[in-house]
């Protein structure tokens, strides 16, 4: 995420000099759904309030009236759904949060029986907008609103296993095509993208264990080679080779219903050459034997792959018999 996630991380402490006029927004400019709280100081009493869900490019009021607190605290977190968290937890005062929604009147300590633990928070100093006081959470992309719903809905479709990289708020064609056939996997119209539940359906997407088609997820350090088998009525056609990144998802194409695929997946380095751990290559493979061969493939017969100056590869069995999709996850 890096070390400038908020815009506003750098400044003072706010002190308002008089009660600021209605209400107070929280706006994330992030390419990650977030989960907010709010912190309240005055007269040296501390008060908490959360969790707020603010989606990427959405802005959310998080106080209504006036603002009389002579500081103002947020602590911010992304969903679990993004793995460990790319928000930095430095800022200006630990303060108590709780699970759920919550209000916090003494946050200063907490009752560890009430569910209740310190969290960093940073201050902020709200900007004056048409629409009352806002303070925006960023990150090192510097993304206006719209950038930032474009990187978000990049960064839940990766996740889902379709490619719509690069992460860069920007809608060129593979961000474009990931897109549509999310939404065509998904029998969903055009306009859904645009609706202010997109995220939740994104979101459950990401969450779903197997999802709608086939993936790769690649979990490793390495770039991860791999090959996919379609069982079809005149046989198994094999394909490859597709390039899988670190910490990436691939979404390959794969026509019509089959009730059978086959993966294999091999680990290169930067020259791609195989991968090696104890004299073997650094493979996920399995006991189905196909032909592949070294450069961009695809082949329809699967006999006697070495009399054809082929390479006879093991490839793992994938039944997807009453099941809509599944993904494989290459790890070490």
């Amino acid at each position: 995420m890096g070390r400038s996630l908020y815009a506003f991380a750098s400044l003072a402490v706010a002190l308002l000099p008089q009660p600021a006029r209605a209400d107070l927004q929280l706006c994330n400019k992030t390419s990650y759904v977030l989960e907010a709280v709010l912190g309240l100081e005055d007269k040296g009493a501390r008060a908490t309030r959360g969790w707020f869900r603010i989606d990427p490019g959405q802005c959310r009021g998080v106080l209504s009236g006036a603002v009389e607190a002579e500081k103002l605290y947020v602590h911010a977190r992304a969903l679990p759904v993004y793995g460990a968290s790319p928000l930095p937890q430095t800022g200006h005062a630990d303060l108590c949060v709780a699970d759920g929604d919550f209000v916090i009147a003494a946050a200063g300590a907490c009752n560890a029986r009430r569910g209740q633990r310190l969290a960093r928070f940073t201050a902020v100093r709200p900007a004056e907008t048409e629409q009352g006081l806002a303070a925006n959470l960023a990150e090192e992309a510097d993304y206006s609103a719209e950038q930032a719903r474009l990187a978000g809905i990049q960064r839940l479709l990766v996740l889902a296993g379709y490619d719509a990289n690069p992460i860069d708020g920007i809608e060129g064609r593979k961000t474009s095509a990931a897109l549509d056939q999310f939404l065509t996997d998904r029998r969903l119209g055009s306009e859904a993208a645009s609706g202010a539940g997109f995220f939740d359906v994104l979101l459950a997407a990401v969450k779903s264990a197997e999802g709608i088609g086939f993936s790769w997820c690649n979990e490793t350090a390495h770039t991860v080679m791999a090959a996919l088998g379609v069982e079809g009525a005149a046989g198994i056609v094999t394909r490859g080779w597709y390039r899988v990144e670190p910490g990436k998802c691939v979404k390959p194409e794969v026509p019509g219903k089959p009730g059978r695929l086959y993966s294999f997946g091999e680990a290169v380095d930067k020259d791609g050459q195989a991968i090696r751990r104890a004299e073997q290559a650094l493979a996920w493979g399995g006991a189905t034997t196909l032909c592949t061969r070294a450069v961009r493939f695809e082949l329809a017969e699967q006999g006697d792959c070495a009399a054809r100056g082929l390479d006879a590869t093991g490839f793992a069995t994938i039944d997807l018999a009453g099941r809509l999709g599944a993904t494989v996850r290459f790890r070490e």
